[in-house]
């Protein structure tokens, strides 16, 4: 699927920046909040964000192998004791200082890269009540990159469901339709599970915090 490359690499730029400015504006009560990544406190989103600027491919390849083959395992692993080693400070500047690194993941690509940084954001902002809004643009992006593969991947169940956002003209699927805002939709496409009363729809309750 294609894209402008230098425009999604300004996006994650943009992004990593703005997160940056708002994790210096939390409480220490909310750095100690969970989010919407299961097990995992903002401190511990925060520092797993930062983990390809810090990790060459040898030493995550080294970790992986300590978690037995689990790169699940590896990640939890790592940003607990990451989230543990640097000061909510130090997390925050490691996304601002790192703004243009050329990082992505394993596979995606830049789009990658960019919902990595507006999905942990998001898990971050919604899980607190933050209503902040991640400009459109970068969201058309991800959105355009949802497939019957990556739902899978990220464990998101869309059968039997039309998902259509109130704000950007997307939809994704058939059946009974889900409504909700573009950013709320990207979430369940990556799998997470929202608070109570972002999503509208009759097969909404799927997608809902428990």
């Amino acid at each position: 699927m294609g894209y402008d490359t230098d425009l999604v690499r300004a996006g994650i730029a943009a992004e990593r920046r703005e997160l940056a400015d708002l994790f210096d504006g939390l409480s220490a009560g909310q750095w100690d909040a969970p989010s919407l990544c299961a097990g995992w406190r903002v401190r511990e989103v925060a520092a797993h964000m930062s983990l390809g600027f810090r990790h060459s491919l040898p030493r995550t390849l080294a970790e992986v192998v300590k978690a037995r083959g689990s790169l699940h395992r590896m990640t939890d692993r790592c940003a607990r004791k990451d989230a543990a080693a640097f000061t909510t400070a130090e997390l925050a500047a490691l996304l601002r200082d790192n703004a243009h690194h050329p990082w992505t993941p394993p596979v995606g690509g830049y789009p990658s890269a960019l919902g990595h940084d507006v999905v942990h954001g998001l898990d971050v902002t919604v899980a607190l009540g933050l209503e902040r809004k991640v400009p459109l643009d970068r969201v058309r992006v991800l959105l355009d990159h949802v497939t019957p593969k990556s739902l899978r991947f990220f464990g998101a169940d869309a059968t039997g469901v039309e998902l259509r956002a109130d704000d950007l003209d997307w939809t994704f699927g058939s059946g009974a339709p889900v409504h909700g805002t573009a950013q709320d939709l990207l979430l369940v496409a990556y799998g997470r599970r929202l608070p109570e009363g972002r999503l509208r729809g009759e097969r909404c309750e799927r997608y809902l915090l428990r």
